[in-house]
C-alpha cells in the first residue's frame, strides 16, 4: 500500500521499571528490571505502523533534546525507517517517562517530564510537514505550545488541523489521560477539524462528561454512544473510536456504530501494557488507510494492541498485517 503518514508530537525516552507491587505511599517494592525504550504518540505510532505494513511511507515530527536520550529516539526511529528530517532539537532535554509496571498484571502507572515535547507548536509543523495522505498527532494535553488557547481557534492545535484539512489532508488525534482537568477546553476545539477521533474510554468521558462505566466498573454501551455522538457533533468529520480493555467502539460520521469485543488472552500472554493504546491507534490508522470495512477496522486494531501486549515495553511485540489478522483468527472472541 502507497500511503504517506505523518506522526507527530510527543517523542520520549522511556525508563521501564518493572516491580512486583506497586507501593502505598510511604512504603517500597523492589525493581525487578530496569531498561530504556522509545515512547510517546510519534515512536510508539510510528514503528507500530512501519511493522505493520513497511511499505508504508512514515515520517515523525516533534522535538528531542539536543542529548543523548534525543540521540537515542532517534537512531530507534532510523533503525525502522522512519523518516526523521521533520523532527527537532531543543536546547530543554528530551522528555521522558518513569514508567512503572506491576509484573502479575501489567498494569503501569507514568510520571512524566514534559521536557522538549512542550516546545513542539505549530511553525515547526508549518516549516517542515512533509508530503502525506494523512496526519495524526498525539498527545494532546501534553503538548504545551500546541495546547495554548487561540483567540480564533480555541487552540493553536485546532488552527494547525484547519490549515491541514484545507490541504486536503486527512487528520486524526489522539490525547492522554492526564490529571489537570482541562479536556474539554483542550481537545474539544481540535475536533471540528479532525478526520478521525481516537480515544480511550476514560479520556473520551473528560471531554464528554459521560461516564463510560457504571458504579461497579462496568462499560456502558449507550453512555459510550452518547460521548461518540457528542464528538460527532462536536465537527469530528468521519470516524469517532472508543477503546478500553474490554472492547473498541466506532460512530461513523452517519451515527452507524459497531462494538468489537477484545481478543481472550490466555493466561501469562500480557508482559505489559505500556503502548497498549498507541498500538491500538496505529491499527485504526493503518485499517482506515487500508479502507477496510469499519468491523473489521476494530478488530484490527484490537488484535494490533493484543500483539503489543506480548512484549513489556511499548513496540518490539507488534507484528506484521499478516501476524496480527492470524491472532485475531487465533483469540477472536466474535468469530465472523
Amino acid at each position: 500500500m502507497n500511503r504517506s503518514i505523518v506522526v507527530a508530537g510527543n517523542l520520549l525516552a522511556d525508563n521501564v521499571k518493572v516491580v512486583n507491587k506497586y507501593p502505598e505511599i510511604g512504603m517500597l517494592s523492589s525493581v525487578a528490571s530496569v531498561s530504556r525504550a522509545v515512547g510517546g504518540c510519534v515512536p510508539n505510532t510510528a514503528i507500530d505502523l512501519k511493522t505493520i505494513d513497511p511499505s508504508l511511507t512514515v515520517a515523525a515530527m516533534g522535538r528531542v533534546g539536543r542529548d543523548e536520550p534525543g540521540d537515542f529516539v532517534l537512531n530507534e526511529l532510523k533503525k525502522h525507517d522512519i523518516d526523521v528530517s521533520a523532527v527537532k532539537r531543543s536546547q530543554l532535554p528530551t522528555s521522558f517517562s518513569d514508567v512503572i509496571t506491576v509484573s502479575a498484571t501489567g498494569e503501569r502507572t507514568f510520571f512524566h517530564f514534559r521536557g522538549a515535547n512542550g516546545e513542539f507548536c505549530a511553525e515547526d509543523i508549518y516549516e517542515a510537514l512533509p508530503e502525506c495522505d494523512l496526519f495524526h498527532i498525539g498527545y494532546v494535553m501534553l503538548l504545551d505550545a500546541l495546547d495554548a488557547p487561540d483567540e480564533q481557534y480555541g487552540t493553536r492545535l485546532a488552527g494547525v488541523l484547519k490549515h491541514l484539512r484545507e490541504r486536503g489532508i486527512k487528520t486524526s488525534f489522539d490525547c492522554v489521560s492526564e490529571t489537570s482537568g482541562a479536556f474539554r477546553e483542550r481537545v474539544v476545539p481540535a475536533l471540528k477539524y479532525c478526520s478521525y477521533a481516537i480515544l480511550n474510554e476514560i479520556e473520551s468521558a473528560e471531554v464528554s462528561g459521560i461516564p463510560a462505566r457504571d458504579e461497579d466498573g462496568a462499560l456502558v454501551d449507550d453512555n459510550i454512544r452518547r460521548t461518540m455522538n457528542f464528538f460527532l457533533q462536536c465537527g469530528v468529520a468521519e470516524k469517532v473510536v472508543v477503546h478500553a480493555p474490554e472492547a473498541g467502539y466506532l460512530m461513523d460520521a452517519s451515527g452507524y456504530t459497531v462494538k468489537v469485543p477484545s481478543l481472550d488472552l490466555p493466561e501469562g500472554f500480557i508482559k505489559g501494557t505500556v503502548g497498549a493504546g498507541d498500538a491500538f491507534c496505529a491499527g485504526c490508522l493503518y485499517a482506515f488507510l487500508s479502507e477496510m470495512s469499519d468491523k473489521e477496522a476494530l478488530r484490527f486494531a484490537a488484535a494490533a494492541a493484543a500483539s503489543s501486549l506480548s512484549a513489556k515495553d511499548a513496540v518490539s511485540g507488534m507484528g506484521n498485517r499478516v501476524e496480527i489478522q492470524a491472532l485475531d483468527a487465533c483469540f477472536r472472541k466474535d468469530p465472523l
